[in-house]
């Protein structure tokens, strides 16, 4: 009878339990977003590998592929909550959207849609532009620039989809949407370092200008995303995955095989080669957290000033003796790789004879641009603090 009468409130409690997890798990179209953010970038690193591995190759590449699915995963979560909140009859859904052109859904279902739809139009165009001009000498080409907005756009997106879901939640579900959040802000961060690769080079870590990129470039999506997600170690663990990722790629890449198909043919590439070894982000975004708390009464830009000069001050501090020792024969190994180059690299450039490029022509002109990245470390800080203030009322 015991056993008899205790068997609802087992049931109750199991049927409780179950509400509970429901209610405790991510939406599968926040997932798509995550899954989407991560083949873009692993697509983008592993399609450049390939053609300073290979060459130009037809534009269905696994590679190419990988970038485009993201565009086919924004198309379908973003299609789906569009169409389902627009005329479905979810009152809460539809309160949690906004309307645009007579649709209504989440803000970042709209800008991930464009961002797809972007990415898909730069398909054809980078096609064309292979086929009329051949291997490209530069990352940022218009077809690639068009092609990085729209990547831009539907990272951005997912992460704004994240957010609003995430500053509406409580409790487990928050603490669950928050990871996924700082997740999806280190692939924003991982695609900013595919952007500004030709510019983040090891020959040019004793160069004004890699300090400049890296300041101007990194701190707004550290600090802003950091901010937003209002956790203690944020900024750490959006290096964290940075760093992971690249890392993986890294020294992924290099264990498959891969021949040129075009010429000139100046090294002997067996596998492919990869991209280099990460930023070294973790350090100024750790001392980053362990700063915020110090400063948080100052005013904003007191903040942006003390922040972006402690982020440049500690990235040159580890950044440049890396530079050295990847410059150095103890680098020419099979984890750092930097003894493996593009086919057609010429025998006497600085990268294959591992020296610094002299992008500074005197002590003078290197003083002026490390003044710059000063003030672009400040004032892209300042617009992360301001983004992230933003971002954290964004509740559909």
């Amino acid at each position: 009878m015991a056993n008899t009468a205790s068997l609802p409130a087992t049931i109750r409690a199991g049927a409780a339990n179950a509400a509970a997890t429901r209610a405790a798990s991510i939406p599968w179209y926040l997932w798509t977003a995550a899954i989407g953010a991560t083949s873009a970038v692993v697509g983008l690193i592993w399609d450049i590998s390939w053609h300073i591995s290979i060459g130009r190759d037809t534009f269905w590449t696994p590679a190419h592929l990988a970038v485009q699915l993201c565009a086919v995963l924004a198309a379908i979560s973003c299609g789906y909550l569009i169409l389902s909140t627009t005329f479905g009859h979810d009152a809460a859904a539809r309160a949690a959207s906004v309307r645009v052109l007579g649709f209504r859904a989440p803000l970042g279902a709209f800008m991930a849609a464009w961002g797809g739809i972007t990415m898909l139009t730069s398909a054809p165009f980078d096609n064309w532009w292979h086929n009329a001009y051949g291997l490209d000498v530069e990352i940022l080409s218009p077809p690639h620039v068009i092609l990085g907005l729209g990547i831009l756009a539907v990272e951005f997106g997912g992460l704004i989809l994240i957010l609003g879901r995430m500053n509406r939640a409580e409790g487990l579900l928050r603490r669950r949407l928050q990871a996924l959040f700082l997740y999806t802000g280190g692939m924003i961060v991982s695609l900013m370092g595919v952007f500004f690769l030709n510019y983040t080079d090891r020959i040019l870590m004793h160069s004004s200008i890699f300090y400049l990129v890296v300041s101007l470039v990194m701190p707004i999506w550290l600090v802003a995303v950091a901010r937003a997600s209002r956790g203690r170690w944020a900024g750490t663990i959006i290096a964290a995955v940075y760093s992971t990722l690249w890392l993986a790629m890294h020294l992924l890449l290099p264990l498959f095989p891969a021949e040129p198909k075009l010429g000139p043919v100046y090294h002997n590439v067996t596998h492919f080669v990869p991209l280099g070894f990460p930023l070294l982000l973790l350090a100024p975004a750790f001392f980053l957290d362990l700063l915020w708390p110090r400063i948080e009464g100052l005013g904003k830009w007191r903040q942006a000033a003390v922040a972006g000069a402690a982020f440049l001050a500690t990235l040159v501090a580890v950044q440049w003796p890396m530079g050295s020792f990847l410059l150095s024969p103890a680098s020419r190994n099979s984890f750092f790789h930097t003894n493996m180059y593009y086919f057609a690299e010429p025998l006497d450039s600085y990268e294959v004879r591992h020296l610094f490029y002299p992008w500074d022509k005197s002590v003078w002109l290197f003083w002026r641009g490390m003044a710059m990245a000063l003030a672009a470390a400040i004032f892209s800080t300042r617009l992360g603090l301001v983004r992230g203030d933003w971002m954290r009322n964004i509740r559909r």
